[in-house]
Parts: C-alpha cells; sequence; structure tokens
C-alpha cells in the first residue's frame, strides 16, 4: 500500500543522542532546555524574530486568538482543515466566511470587505497548501479597518514570499508539525508573533496555565511540549532543506505525467515553496470519486484535502453560501507525496490517473 503521507524519521541514533541526556537531567518538560533549542534554531532557519513551541497546530491557533484579545466576529475561509473554523468557535468568536478565489484556493480578498461589520476583529486565513495569501492587500484591509490578521500556516513551513519568510506577515502565524507534515515534531505546533514582546509574553504564559514562576498572570490552559517532541524536531530540522529537494523532485515528476489533464492551483513567481502537497482539481466529483476508487484498488491512498467546505459544517447554523469552496472542495483530490516515496511509484501513480483519465 502507498500512502498519502509518511513522516520522515531521522537516523534512529541521532534521536537517541539527543534523548539520552533525558535520563541525567530528568527535566522532560515545561520549557525544557531541547525546547529552548528548538525554538531558538527554528527561528533562525525561518527567519523570524518569535517563536513560541506548543503542543499541536490546534492549540497554536486558539493561543493566537486569545493572546490578541479578539472576542468577536473573525472572517475567515471555508477552505481549510476543520481546526480552522472550531478554533474560532472554541473561543466563543463567530466564524464569517468568505469564499475563495480558485486559482490559488486561499481567502477572495475582493470579497473580505463586503463582510465587515462593527462587530469584526480579525481575518483568520490560511495559507492553503503552502500557498500564500494575498497577504499585501490584507494588510490593507486590515489597516483601514483596524483589524488583527492571523494566519493559518500550517502547511507553510519554509515558504518565503518576495525574500520574506511567509509566516513574517500578519499578526501571528501559527504552524502544525503533525506527523504527516512536510516538517514534524510527532505532534506539535508553534506561534509566530510579528507584534511584540509582550504579545510573546502573553503567549508563553498563556501556553503554561497563565503562570510564571510564582505569578498567576491569567486563565492560561496546558499548551506546553516535551523535550522528547523537540528533540525529534531538531533531528529533523537537519534534513529539511533535503526533505523538500526530494519532494520538489517528485511534484516535478507528477507535473509532467498530468500535464493538461488536471488543473493545478496558482503559485506566483515571487514564492519560494515547500512542495508540502500535490492537490489536482478534477472536473467533476464523480470522476473524482472514479479515480480515486481506481487507485484506492490499486492499493495507493489519496485524500480528499479539504472535504466538505467548512461552511457546510452541521453544527453552524447561520454560515453564508461560499459557490466556489463547495463545488472546489468535491473536485479537489491530493496524490501521495513524502520524501521516501520512490519516483517509480510517483510514475506509476501519475500514469494510473492519466490512462483513467483519457478513458474518460
Amino acid at each position: 500500500m502507498i500512502n498519502v503521507s509518511l513522516p520522515f524519521l531521522p537516523p534512529e541514533e541521532e534521536y537517541k543522542q539527543y534523548i539520552s541526556q533525558l535520563w541525567k537531567t530528568k527535566w522532560l518538560t515545561n520549557n525544557g532546555v531541547l525546547v529552548q533549542e528548538l525554538e531558538k534554531a527554528l527561528e533562525q532557519y525561518l527567519g523570524i524574530d518569535s517563536l513560541c513551541f506548543v503542543s499541536n497546530g490546534t492549540v497554536a491557533l486558539q493561543l493566537a486568538i486569545k493572546a490578541l484579545d479578539i472576542k468577536g466576529e473573525i472572517i475567515t475561509t471555508p477552505f481549510s482543515f476543520v481546526a480552522t473554523t472550531t478554533s474560532i468557535i472554541w473561543e466563543s468568536c463567530k466564524p464569517v466566511f468568505v469564499d475563495i478565489d480558485p486559482r490559488t484556493l486561499c481567502i477572495d480578498v475582493d470579497k473580505i470587505e463586503d463582510v465587515i461589520t462593527d462587530k469584526t476583529e480579525a481575518i483568520l486565513a490560511t495559507h492553503v497548501f503552502g500557498i500564500p495569501c494575498d497577504v499585501e492587500r490584507i494588510e490593507k484591509i486590515a489597516k483601514k479597518f483596524n483589524l488583527k490578521v492571523i494566519y493559518d500556516a500550517a502547511h507553510a513551513f519554509g515558504v518565503r514570499y518576495k525574500e520574506r519568510s511567509l509566516l513574517s506577515f500578519g499578526d501571528i502565524s501559527t504552524i502544525s508539525f503533525h506527523s504527516t507534515k512536510l516538517y514534524h515534531t510527532v505532534e506539535g505546533g508553534a506561534i509566530a508573533n510579528n507584534v511584540s514582546k509582550d504579545i510573546t509574553d502573553k503567549i508563553k504564559r498563556l501556553r503554561s496555565f497563565g503562570i510564571e514562576g510564582d505569578i498567576h498572570y491569567l486563565p492560561g490552559i496546558n499548551a506546553k511540549n516535551s523535550e522528547f517532541h523537540a528533540a525529534m524536531g531538531l533531528c529533523n530540522l537537519k534534513y529539511i532543506d533535503e526533505i523538500i529537494e526530494k519532494r520538489k523532485k517528485l511534484t516535478e515528476t507528477y507535473n509532467i505525467i498530468l500535464s493538461n489533464l488536471v488543473e493545478r492551483p496558482s503559485i506566483a513567481e515571487e514564492v519560494i515553496y515547500n512542495y508540502s502537497y500535490y492537490p489536482v482539481i478534477l472536473k467533476t466529483e464523480q470522476v473524482l470519486l472514479k479515480i480515486k476508487n481506481m487507485l484506492e484498488e490499486e492499493e495507493v491512498r489519496t485524500k480528499r484535502y479539504f472535504y466538505p467546505s467548512l461552511n457546510t459544517l452541521p453544527y453552524l447554523k447561520d454560515a453564508s453560501f461560499c459557490p466556489v469552496s463547495e463545488h472546489l472542495s468535491r473536485r479537489i483530490l491530493c496524490l501521495p507525496l513524502y520524501s521516501d516515496l520512490e519516483i517509480e511509484n510517483v510514475e506509476r501513480i501519475g500514469n494510473l490517473i492519466k490512462n483513467c483519465l483519457l478513458r474518460l
């Protein structure tokens, strides 16, 4: 069976070297040495000023909303993983959906101002599959209406736009380090804060019960991550450039075989991409299901990512109609892509899809 994704694992001995010290120090969590080392290493690699390592990407979103003291309506995208929406709901805010740009699959900036009200406090947009939102126009809108900007950058590790880290845009960007991601710490996530040191201090307190030392500053939660997870992150960071290069070659192979047969999202020339996923957009949902079922019979797993459109979730009562997102979510399929995937298997998968599409 070929999985749609598989985590990269570093040499076992390298990981053991990192964690062997834990048997001596017994410092397993609570902002340990390896967590601090990982945060500094990631800040340097990503080219950002402040990064806080947390337990996962979902809680990173929740902490971002809490840290910026957002309490009202948040304009967001219907085309993302469900955590983008549920984080808003968990923080007792209201998600207000804006449809997506059919080229980039990110939030359609032309439609944002139409839904701004006196209750709007923020924009939470997703860099879908690591493809940048229109960050410059979103910044202009945010300044015009005095809104906070959070980016769900779960897929955007290492992406650069106009020679800047994509994580350096907006007030806060959140990242996922889940094991299925391009770069992972088994479980984990991070918050990149571009506002001030005060916000960084607030995030660090929020992730640790709201406590610093013996002082209780505010009501927080337990969003810390462990030394074992940080050790995996430090190991994997050494290989990230190699991982991205391998995924680039696999992507180029898919591109050659599937050229003119499927649609692909648009990525601007100014973007240095990370090749985090390989989504294809098919003509109809019926075609998608035929491709998916055919590949399943060939022991190849795919993923309908993202499906369904979040504005159609059953527990949302008054979400707006988002026709582009709803239509695309039924037609988009992610193909296998990970660094250990053999190029021969990519050629096989691509040709299976090609032959199936030519017969339809």
